[in-house]
């Protein structure tokens, strides 16, 4: 099984070969921040990882191929929740030169009880974390690269 994933790597396109390795290597190092570190360093951190890339190669990647990795990454690291996801996809996102912004919101259900879920929106898309009902969470927090907006500064 393992062997027949790796040749499936290797078939893929330049691009999106080295694209899904920057993503697993992404994916797991915010995963590993958050569990580390406050989430206000993460924050700086990935504001600083998602600064656009001027290695002037030409391989700029997509919006669509940038989520379509980091849905990749996610099935290989553990416990990739979507605040990781949302996280790695906007630093890719900044780093292709595209804007994104994590959204985090609450939500309280009776039969759930407190929620918490974060997605990434780009030109009033959801790109990714978005197979939820977001409507039925309230806005805590949006962040934009290295700025950050709170609830009481969200509108709807």
């Amino acid at each position: 099984m393992i062997a027949r994933k790796f040749q499936v790597y290797c078939r893929l396109p330049r691009l999106e070969r080295r694209l899904a390795t920057k993503s697993i290597v992404l994916v797991a190092l915010v995963r590993l921040g958050l569990w580390l570190m406050p989430f206000r360093t993460i924050q700086r951190v990935c504001a600083y990882w998602g600064r656009p890339g001027g290695n002037g190669r030409g391989s700029a990647a997509g919006t669509r191929e940038i989520v379509w990795a980091v849905r990749l990454a996610s099935r290989y690291v553990p416990r990739a929740t979507c605040l990781v996801q949302a996280l790695a996809t906007q630093i890719l996102l900044g780093r292709y030169g595209h804007a994104g912004q994590v959204h985090i919101g609450v939500a309280l259900d009776e039969k759930l009880g407190f929620r918490a879920h974060a997605w990434v929106e780009s030109q009033g898309e959801v790109l990714i974390g978005g197979s939820e009902d977001l409507d039925g969470y309230a806005p805590m927090l949006v962040l934009n690269g290295s700025t950050c907006q709170t609830a009481g500064s969200l509108r709807r």
